[in-house]
């Protein structure tokens, strides 16, 4: 009997071998004789023609890649016991923090497996829950979304953002909060926007209609501020704000709670704006500039008596926290100096302001004086992440969320009073915190900078090279990657794998002067950054080169892209997710151009020679050895248009050589990230875990 099993084992293993050996058949994809000259330097872009999203040839071009991705897919055994586990794993009540709208309280609530989660109301803390919206009726298949998108100052109006298919455009409804029916009121074409009421109506931004069958991928130019009265058709709203001069700027409103002030910012990318105010009390007032762009950013925090209270980055790359008298904005106090730490965010409730800190990348919470005067630091349950504390200023009660890599997002109710913090939401998940051990490393970058890298793993692991391993990564736009947990991950973990996630330079996690670091010409300090991780990795024990793989999404997937470019032998796989993945044209797409400010331009003649040095797109080389490659888009992604992963994994086919397999899963009806039904997350986590492990040589064994 032992025989037949260990001949039975033998035979499985090896065929699972052969399977892995046997290189996917790609489609045949055209090269056209496209050259472009920049500057002096001619490039080619045989692989334009992808482009056109919506071409028939494009088209069948998507089908034929998704054939072939589906069918190296369906071979990988253990994909369904993957997805049976993160079903049993996603199967708890998962809730939001409460939000008070007058004499109601709002928050979503997913039962477990629901596709999106459901807002309901309540009166007051102790009422009577009950559905106020319920998205997973407006579609089959949990493709549209609906989100809160700010209350009327009187409370009775409540505006809903709703989207479909995960694009970034959205329409406007607008709700009666006590009896939860839907009005006449529909706007559409909005984008990067909520609902800034004022007395009879709301603020709102948007774009002019798109032209037909290209509303996913032209670029988007003059963003406009409307004023929508409510109950009329959107054709009678009034254009409040734009700027004809300059057609690629965001512009967003906001209006101070009683109604008093309304706040334009302009943008012309991901960093910096201009601020500027009308006092809505005055007849035929102006706006009046209260900050010049686009240096620094400028975060309107709250308005309390007169007093806007502002975030800003100004002379203090960690931030300090101002007012300005806005009867008089000349006058500007210092509230909260900046620190040796990074002030994060701020907010209000109570008459109190609350201050998130970032210290070595864990959250620190400062409550104080409306003035500045420091009056409680809050106990966190850890090393973790935290967020909330805002309300109305008669609250005597707020809420908090805390996270952590092995501590559900759990919500805490704060008495403002006393201090103390008690849990008001706890989530029961199917799995054990205590078998896990999360800890924070330090390791050195090429040029000798310290970052820092958190690893999650089982308790007990055996330190000998041969772990699966996964690093993410992001490292741009001034974003924090702080610690949170991931239910995700929780299958992966339990079966022996190692979690890496570095806080890369270009990030947010130090202050501006950390994000400045991984920008425009020093953008190349990020890639070195993650493939030292990597090093890292290897060298301290957890894991070896064919069992590393490396994910990162958006600017992370440009980071994925690029590290697999320049250091193929480092990794064994790699998953760049909805990627901006050709640096020399992503400007030319939907709101591409806003993150010029980010990385350049291939228009500046001083810029295009370090985009193209780095550009994933461009640095792939015929004949080389690539990591296993699983790229991920989708068909409604007009953030970061699918042409990039259209574009990058033609090449990467191409170019490929030896066994690895280089596929693209193009999803439909999605786009990029936000809003996703549960099913498709599970599916996609099942069959990431399972293209990883399978390239390692490895299985998965069911929990």
């Amino acid at each position: 009997m032992k025989f037949i099993l260990l001949f039975f084992t033998i035979v499985l293993f090896s065929n699972l071998l052969t399977a892995q050996t046997q290189s996917p058949v790609y489609p045949n994809t055209k090269k056209t004789d496209q050259k472009d000259n920049y500057h002096g330097t001619v490039i080619s872009d045989p692989y334009r023609w992808l482009e056109d999203d919506t071409a028939s040839q494009v088209l069948e071009w998507v089908e034929a890649e998704n054939t072939v991705t589906d069918q190296y897919i369906s071979q990988i055994p253990f994909i369904s016991k993957i997805k049976d586990r993160l079903e049993k794993l996603y199967n708890f009540a998962r809730y939001s923090m409460p939000n008070r709208v007058g004499e109601y309280v709002f928050y979503r609530k997913n039962d477990g497996l629901q596709n999106q989660s459901i807002i309901y109301k309540q009166k007051g803390l102790n009422g009577t829950p009950e559905v106020f919206l319920d998205p997973n009726q407006l579609s089959r298949d949990g493709t549209i979304t609906a989100e809160l998108a700010g209350e009327s100052i009187d409370k009775k109006w409540i505006a809903v953002t709703i989207s479909k298919s995960g694009s970034d455009w959205q329409e406007l409804e607008v709700y009666e909060v006590a009896t939860g029916k839907k009005q006449t009121d529909k706007i559409e074409w909005v984008k990067f926007s909520g609902a800034a009421w004022a007395k009879d109506g709301f603020y709102y931004s948007r774009y002019d209609k798109p032209v037909d069958g290209k509303a996913f991928s032209n670029k988007n130019e003059f963003h406009k501020i409307y004023f929508h009265k409510l109950g009329s058709p959107q054709s009678d709203d009034q254009l409040v704000f734009w700027d004809k001069d300059h057609p690629l700027r965001y512009f967003g409103s906001s209006v101070s709670r009683d109604g008093k002030y309304l706040f334009i910012s302009g943008s012309e990318g991901t960093s910096g704006n201009d601020l500027r105010v009308k006092n809505l009390t005055v007849p035929n007032a102006q706006f009046q500039i209260l900050y010049k762009g686009f240096e620094f950013n400028y975060n309107l925090v709250d308005v309390i008596n007169d007093q806007a209270y502002i975030l800003t980055d100004d002379k203090s790359p960690n931030y300090k926290l101002i007012s300005i008298d806005l009867k008089n904005i000349k006058s500007q106090k210092n509230i909260l100096p900046e620190g040796k730490d990074l002030l994060q965010s701020a907010s209000t409730s109570g008459g109190k302001l609350f201050a998130n800190y970032l210290k070595n990348v864990s959250t620190e919470i400062k409550q104080y004086s409306l003035s500045g005067q420091l009056e409680k630091t809050i106990q966190l349950p850890g090393i973790g992440s935290a967020g909330g504390f805002y309300g109305e200023p008669d609250e005597k009660i707020c809420f908090y969320a805390y996270s952590s890599f092995n501590y559900p997002t759990t919500i805490f109710s704060y008495d403002i009073t006393t201090g103390k913090s008690d849990v008001y939401r706890k989530p029961e998940i199917n799995f054990d915190p205590e078998q896990f051990v999360v800890k924070q490393e330090w390791y050195q970058s090429t040029d000798g900078t310290k970052i820092p890298l958190f690893i999650i793993h089982k308790k007990g692991l055996e330190m000998n090279g041969q772990n699966p391993t996964l690093l993410y990564g992001y490292g741009g736009f001034n974003i924090s990657l702080t610690p949170g947990f991931n239910v995700n991950n929780l299958p992966f973990l339990e079966n022996g794998g190692v979690y890496a996630m570095a806080n890369l330079r270009g990030g947010g996690e130090f202050g501006e002067s950390w994000h400045k670091a991984g920008m425009l010409e020093k953008k190349q300090s990020v890639f070195d950054d993650f493939i030292s991780a990597g090093e890292f990795l290897i060298k301290s024990g957890y894991t070896s080169k064919e069992r590393l793989a490396i994910e990162g999404g958006s600017n992370g997937g440009l980071l994925v892209g690029a590290c697999l470019a320049q250091r193929p032998d480092l990794f064994k796989v790699a998953f760049p997710a909805v990627g901006v993945l050709d640096m020399l044209r992503f400007h030319k797409f939907t709101i591409g151009w806003g993150w010029v400010v980010e990385y350049g331009s291939s228009d500046s003649a001083s810029q295009f020679p370090f985009l193209v040095k780095y550009s994933p797109l461009h640095n792939l080389k015929k004949g080389t050895s690539y990591p296993a490659t699983l790229v991920t888009t989708a068909d409604h992604d007009d953030r970061v248009v699918p042409a990039h992963s259209f574009k990058f994994i033609a090449a990467l086919q191409d170019c490929q050589t030896g066994p690895n397999p280089t596929l693209i899963r193009i999803s439909r009806k999605a786009g990029h990230g936000a809003g996703k039904p549960i099913t498709k997350v599970m599916e996609e986590v099942a069959i990431k875990w399972g293209f990883m492990l399978y390239n390692m040589g490895l299985g998965y064994t069911e929990k």
